[in-house]
This record gives C-alpha cells, structure tokens and sequence, in this order.
C-alpha cells in the first residue's frame, strides 16, 4: 500500500473537479485522481452549450434566465442557488475566454450564442439565445481548457485511479481517501484536510443512455455507504433526443438551429403539445410529447423512435454548427442528415439528484444544512439543487463551472481551519476486505448479468413514465439483485487493469442508488418535470413541494424530507 498526503484531495477530472482544482492551485496542494484520463471525463461529451446571459446576439437578463430555470426545474429548485448560478454565469464563460477557450463567434467577433430549449425572453414569450457554444463540441472544449490550465498551474493528477473508499475520523470528519490503482492493482491512501468528490453522474443504472461507460455513481455511492444521505435521485432527466436504440446524444443544439422533432405522419408535434416553445420546449416534456406519440401508434413504421428532421437546414449550417452530431448519425445509424430523418427516441442523460450541499460546496447530512466536516461535492454527483425536477439545458456545464469553482473557494477558507487529523489505524482494511471477498469466490453471481438485470428493469419501468406497479416490481428486481450482490464473484483474478474487477466494485454503488431511486419515486404521489406517474399526473405542492433525502439504513433505506428554498417566484402552472 502506498500513501500520500495532500492539503487537498479531487476525486473526477471532469469539469467540475478541474475548476475546483484551479481555484486552489498555487495555494494549496493539490491531487486530483480520477479513473478515466481527465479529458474522457463526460464533460467532454456535451456538445450544445453553457449558458449565459451575455445578450451578445439579441436582448437577455440574468433575471430572465433565473425565471427559466426555476421554472424549467418544476418548482423543486432551491431559488438562492439558481440566482448564484445565472448571476455568476457570466464571470465564469468570460473567464473561460480569458484561459483560451475557442468559442464559436459572431461576425462582429463576440461569443456566439444559440437558442435552446427552456431558455426564453422577457419571462417565458419566446426563445432567445443564450447558449454560449464552440461548434457541437463545447463541452470537449472546455475539459481541454480546464486541463491544459491546470498542468500550467502544476496541479498533481493520479491518473487512472478507481476511488474506494472516503477516510472518516472518530468525530466524522473526511480526512482522506483510498484509491485503487488500475495499472498495478496497488492501493493507495491519500491522507487530506479536505476532499472534493466531482465524480458525475450515474446513467448507467439504465440500459439506454447517452452517459459513457464510467458514470456509475461512484461518488454518491461512497459517500452514502459512509452515511452520507442522497438527494432528489427519483429525477432522472431523459433527454428526447438519443440516437434509436443506441442513447448517443443528439444535441439540443440540433433543435437549437432549427431542427423539427417529427412522427410518422410527418407533423411537427411539439407545436400540439407546446404551442409557444414547439421543438424547444424543455427536456422532461419533448421526452414526454416523444413517449406520448409512439404510445399513440405514430412512431416511424410503428416502432419506439420518431424522426429529427434537419433536411431543411443548409449543408454548410450543418457542418459548421453540427459536425459531431451529423457524423453520429451517418457512423451509428448509416443515416445522412441532410437527406433523411435521424432515428431519435428518449435516453437516460442526467442525475438531477445527488449529494445534498450547500450553496458553497459543502456537503450537508440534513434538512437543517449540518456540515460533515472536510467534504465537499460538485458538478453532476451534487445536488445543490439547482436542477430541482429538470434540468435546464446547457445549465449543465455551466454547474460544473460555477459549484466546481465556488466548491474550490470554500475548500480555501476551511484550510485554516482545517488539519491532518490523525488517520483511523489502516484505514483501507475495509477496501482490501471487499476486493479480496470478490477475488477469492470460485463460484457465485456474475456482476455483468446482475448489471444487465438492472438496467433492462429500470428502462423499463423508471424512465419517461411510470406508475406504482412496475416501480414495485423493479424496486423488488434491485432488492434481490442486491442479495445476489452478496455472493458476486470475478473471473479475472490478476492485478494490472483488472477491469472485471472495476466493473464488480462500480456495481455495488449502481444498485444502491438504482434502490434509492425507486423508493423515491414509489413515494413521490405526484408529477413533477422528469418524475412523471401515469397514476399521479398531476404537481401536488402541497404535500410534494419537498425535497427527498435518502439514508442507508442496515440493508434498506430511511426517508426524510427537506424544504424548497423559494425566494422571487412562487410555483404556478408550467406551460409553454
């Protein structure tokens, strides 16, 4: 076992972990591990925008953002820390600008922006364009900045480092983390006053889904093993446009710049549904309008996909604005976007819920906003909220941005306050417990075909729609997929890039938050932006207008509850 001690310690090398990286860089030490090479981290593969009131093409506000994401959010977002997030969402896109980020441009040399859905004008009258873009490849460009200034600013990374464990003293203080090296099989304790989990999110409970291999949850499934509660995960966002069968995203960008969501009749639908926002209505209701119309018989040949139509925009607006997405389309589906429509149907794309923290960063165990000490989180495994139900789109990077940095800043703060507390003794006998039970087993369950079981039950009964009886049923799947957990066994016994072993480990958070999910929403009676219940299909405020907390309770789960935080706009009827 190897150990290292660092003033602080990153878990993810996303965007998220590499603002809050820089903020301390030159400050204080700092390790950032992360099990992927930092720019495969998923931030690399949003493509449509960040969002930012700049008003560079036509009139915007940061209060007309604010409304948008509020509302986009179905009334479950805690108001304070929306009006963080637009308020400092200039700050953070100019700031990008200044550390060299090649952002697409007007012809009067400003930062370009498009429209996208949910993002409107003067409080809901019509689209405007807000999204700040780099071609279809924004969020790849901002990793690459982000990464290229933090080795400028000789910030230390362990590079394909699987997490393990969080490292608690007796008073509950984070102190640390174990972490398991993937090209020698070697742990390592990383001794810390402070540690930051950036890890993403966890799409890969599900069978379909734009999320890459490496979003399992392994953050929030940490950190909830160690008692750590988490926050809202019955709002999972289903984003309307993945390419049929396969999940790969198709920006909302394709929307953006003129793209039309058609069935098999060929009508432009959203306009039935979404009268005023049409194709840029929000993501939870295309999804829902998408679901709606292959329910209905008006899927392409009566199959469970409908058509994104850009045959009418130019070859040149396609190539310039939409490379990666009309290169998706010709490579996965053999389909070419200028002459045909692109295959599309709902996938699973973001976890609104997480980690509960605060407006700063710092990670909270109740509704009363207590502190657990040294730890932080950030970006897609935290949850602020300032998502609530649904997630705006582009509010995504900008998150990552905003928190990651505000995360790091805190961190800041507390360093005086803070200090090497003295280690438990061999704080990583539980991760050796746990990796010598699965290697040793000669016979038991196979992780891949409890995986498997999971996600086709959670894609079949906790996606777009759902009631209380197919939640039963898969809330029932995961409790026996957890029993059989107990027994999992590997193949591959050996110690350099032990994948299957990876794989094993990753799968014990996927089941518990896939658990905590399903009780979520078997509790929820109400539908709210992402959850929607065929047998509950109406917002219920009254009793629903809360926030849920979920805590690891033996082998099961115990609910709290904590209040929305409401300050300008109180909850009203969310049309479009």
């Amino acid at each position: 076992m190897a150990f290292h001690r660092y003033d602080v310690v990153v878990v993810g090398a996303g965007g998220a972990g590499l603002s809050a990286a820089l903020e301390l860089a030159g400050e204080a030490t700092v390790a950032v591990i992360t099990k992927l090479y930092p720019t495969r981290s998923h931030t690399g593969a949003a493509q449509g925008g960040v969002a930012a009131s700049l008003g560079n093409v036509e009139e915007d506000h940061w209060e007309w953002h604010l409304y948008d994401t509020i509302k986009g959010g179905d009334y479950l977002v805690d108001q304070d820390a929306a009006e963080i997030l637009v308020k400092d969402a200039i700050d953070a896109v100019v700031g990008l600008e200044h550390m060299g980020l090649p952002f697409s441009r007007t012809p009067e040399g400003k930062i370009a922006q498009r429209r996208f859905g949910g993002h409107t004008r003067n409080f809901g009258e019509g689209p405007v364009m807000r999204a700040c873009y780099s071609a279809d490849r924004t969020g790849h460009m901002i990793l690459t900045t982000l990464y290229q200034n933090s080795v400028k600013n000789k910030v230390t990374f362990f590079d394909e480092y699987h997490l393990l464990d969080l490292i608690f003293t007796e008073d509950g203080t984070c102190s640390g983390v174990v972490a398991y090296e993937l090209k020698t099989g070697e742990l390592h304790v990383i001794h810390a006053k402070a540690v930051i989990l950036a890890t993403g999110g966890a799409g890969r409970v599900f069978k379909i889904t734009s999320n890459a291999m490496a979003s399992t949850g392994d953050g929030m499934g940490v950190a909830f093993r160690n008692g750590v509660p988490l926050m809202d995960l019955e709002f999972m966002q289903f984003h309307p446009t993945g390419l049929a069968r396969l999940g790969i995203l198709v920006s909302e960008a394709a929307r953006g710049e003129g793209g039309i969501v058609r069935n098999s009749t060929g009508e432009a639908f959203a306009a039935r549904y979404a009268p005023t926002m049409k194709d840029l209505a929000p993501r939870d209701m295309m999804s829902r309008f998408i679901h709606q119309e292959i329910k209905e018989g008006r899927g392409i040949d009566g199959k469970d996909y409908v058509l994104l139509d850009l045959t009418h925009l130019s070859s040149e607006t396609i190539a310039e604005k939409l490379p990666d997405i009309s290169d998706f389309a010709r490579v996965y589906l053999g389909v070419e976007p200028t002459e045909e429509g692109i295959p599309i149907q709902p996938t699973a794309h973001f976890t609104m819920g997480g980690i509960p923290t605060n407006n700063d960063g710092q990670v909270i165990r109740d509704g009363e906003g207590t502190v657990v000490p040294g730890l932080y989180a950030a970006g897609e495994c935290a949850c602020v909220s300032i998502h609530g139900a649904n997630r705006l789109g582009t509010n995504s990077l900008l998150e990552l941005l905003v928190f990651g940095r505000r995360a790091g800043k805190q961190v800041m703060r507390d360093l005086d306050s803070l200090e090497f507390a003295t280690l438990p003794k061999s704080p990583e006998t539980a991760s050796v417990e746990r990796i010598d039970a699965l290697r040793g087993r000669t016979s038991g369950h196979r992780a891949p075909e409890i995986r498997a079981k999971m996600q086709e039950s959670m894609t079949e009964n906790l996606s777009v729609s759902r009631e209380e009886a197919g939640i039963v049923e898969t809330l029932g799947v995961i409790q026996q997929l957890k029993r059989d957990y107990s027994d999992v066994t590997v193949d591959d016994k050996g110690s350099v890039y032990n994948i299957d072993l990876m794989e094993a480990l990753e799968l014990e958070h996927m089941l518990n938050i896939a658990e905590v999910m399903c009780q979520g929403a078997l509790d929820r009676q109400e539908s709210r932006g992402a959850h929607y219940r065929a047998d509950f299909a109406k917002r219920d405020d009254v009793n629903w207008l809360r926030h849920t907390m979920a805590y690891k309770q033996g082998q099961g789960l115990s609910m709290a509850y904590k209040p929305v935080t409401i300050t300008r706009f109180e909850p009203k009827e969310r049309t479009y």
